[in-house]
């Protein structure tokens, strides 16, 4: 109200200026790289006391850079100079300000205004947020903006989380940031966010700690609120219930609160469309009528089992909810429509992130399943795989069975990983003959071991009877001198990571420590022991 009220007194701009100055000097960073968002009216910005550099004083007089500030612009308003708005904001994104539009979808000219500005970050208005996570109009509007946001390069924030179903969808559409209540309410100082809202999104993280979808991503993750009925509910309540809300397909059937039976919208039309229909069935209780064997599943069961239990259902169950039960009590459904765009999604995610040789996953996944280790900040080795004499091997034998030791090459590693490592352990593709692998330190050399020693028996395979023989073959070198090539060996390095290293010492420690193993002769791997 007092903004609105300022604009009409004509003093909008010497009010933004208070509430500009007081957010800026209130601003405590926990971090260096923490943003200040900062509501700006379009017109503001080409405010001649805005232009004159009083923003960048402040900042300096609080220890700020332009870094730490977002101009978040508010498409309520039109924007009706795009080309004077824009070199106006030029000159602020070239001292380092960076660009949020807020509302988006509640303006009137939302959609201009992002193509227009290109900001780096897209604010969701709240009314596409609430009840996201039973909208499926909404869902598939806000999926869109995250894959438009990625084609552009920036990010999406939702505003107005209030619920924990919210934050789980707007987590499975890939929203990068949020706001709202269910986070922390506003305050000052900044408040921290809700242990309970904190503990659900390291949840959400540890299930999909790559940001790919994985093959075994649970059921659970994808499940739907239920409507639900006791098994003595009248159809009469169920038929009300149905007409009253279109959107409700299929109502789950309890037992105290155990799911015992399922009745689907086309089914109950079924039953009462018939010529008594509505006189044998319409007073009597639920449980006469409904299907009383529904596919019903555990929270955790991977949603590739699920895909195919659904699949063989009978022909006129096959589009009905899947009951999901924890515990054995009731959980949530998920219909054969979600569970079907899920399985889209993991088949591109996959593809999208992978080697197109191995399958594996390639360099983004590995960069982002590195970062996310040292962000939990426990401790891993990281081993790194390059295979030597390689290209003398591709230009002996040629690239398609060089294609084939490099399967080989993957394969092997793939299994041994899975047999001597962890669950959670990590081989990722990093392009041509080189490999990682993310494991427990405790495994790390039983898994180096096993491999060379498979790797070796396995890749004389891939010899001709006399390479085989005397262990190796003459050939040019990259100076076109004939030099004796021995097998194609395997050099490993391992580098330890307690929990506190960077990127940059990990991948130096890697690279000094494969340098040193690519100076010895046959398959080895070494570990860095320098420190502990």
């Amino acid at each position: 109200m007092i903004f609105n009220y300022a604009e009409e007194a004509g003093l909008l701009f010497p009010l933004e200026k208070v509430c500009r100055e007081l957010a800026i000097n209130k601003f405590d960073p926990v971090d260096s790289n923490q943003k200040l968002f900062l509501n700006i009216h379009p017109h503001t910005i080409n405010d001649p006391q805005f232009v004159k550099g009083e923003t960048i004083k402040l900042l300096k007089d609080s220890h700020l850079s332009p870094h730490n500030l977002v101009f978040e612009i508010t498409e309520r308003q039109g924007i009706h100079d795009f080309h004077q708005f824009n070199k106006t904001l030029a000159h602020y994104r070239n001292q380092g300000y960076r660009v949020a539009v807020d509302d988006a979808g509640a303006g009137f000219s939302s959609l201009q205004a992002i193509a227009e500005v290109r900001p780096e970050y897209i604010k969701i208005d709240h009314s596409l947020v609430r009840d996201i996570d039973s909208n499926r109009v909404k869902q598939a509007l806000l999926e869109t903006f995250v894959i438009f946001a990625q084609k552009i390069g920036c990010s999406i924030i939702a505003e107005g989380i209030e619920t924990e179903a919210e934050l789980t969808a707007l987590r499975s559409l890939g929203v990068h940031y949020g706001q709202g209540y269910y986070l922390a309410r506003p305050a000052y100082p900044m408040p921290l966010v809700r242990t309970e809202a904190l503990n659900k999104i390291l949840a959400l993280a540890s299930r999909n700690p790559t940001g790919v979808w994985q093959k075994a991503f649970p059921i659970g993750d994808i499940t739907e609120p239920a409507v639900q009925v006791s098994v003595d509910t009248p159809v009469r309540k169920l038929k009300e219930m149905m007409d009253a809300n279109e959107l409700v397909n299929g109502v789950v059937v309890l037992n105290n609160n155990r799911p015992v039976g399922l009745v689907m919208r086309h089914h109950l039309d079924r039953y009462l469309g018939t010529q008594y229909g509505v006189a044998l069935y319409f007073e009597r209780p639920v449980f006469m009528i409904m299907d009383a064997d529904p596919l019903v599943v555990d929270a955790a069961l991977p949603i590739e089992q699920v895909s195919q239990l659904s699949m063989s259902r009978d022909k006129l169950k096959l589009y009905d909810y899947i009951v999901v039960a924890r515990d054995h009590q009731l959980y949530g459904v998920v219909s054969v429509q979600t569970l079907l765009d899920t399985m889209t999604k993991i088949r591109m995610e996959v593809a999208k992130g992978a080697n197109p040789l191995t399958g594996l996953p390639g360099n983004l996944t590995i960069e982002r399943e590195i970062s996310n280790r040292l962000t939990e900040k426990s401790p891993f080795a990281c081993i790194y795989i390059d295979l030597d004499n390689f290209k003398s091997y591709n230009d002996r034998y040629g690239f398609e069975n060089g294609d084939r030791l490099i399967l080989l090459a993957a394969r092997l590693l793939t299994g041994t990983v899975r047999k001597f490592g962890n669950p959670l352990d990590f081989v990722g593709h990093i392009g041509g003959d080189d490999f990682v692998v993310l494991t427990h330190r405790d495994n790390a050399e039983e898994i180096c071991k096993r491999y060379i020693r498979y790797f070796d028996r396995l890749v004389k395979n891939l010899y001709s009877s006399e390479d085989k023989t005397i262990g190796g073959f003459y050939g040019l070198d990259r100076q076109g001198q004939e030099t004796w090539f021995p097998l194609v060996s395997v050099s490993m390095a391992i580098a330890d990571c307690a929990g506190h290293c960077s990127p940059e010492q990990l991948a130096e420690t890697a690279a000094q420590l494969k340098h040193y193993a690519k100076s010895k002769f046959g398959s080895i791997y070494v570990r860095d022991r320098r420190r502990s």
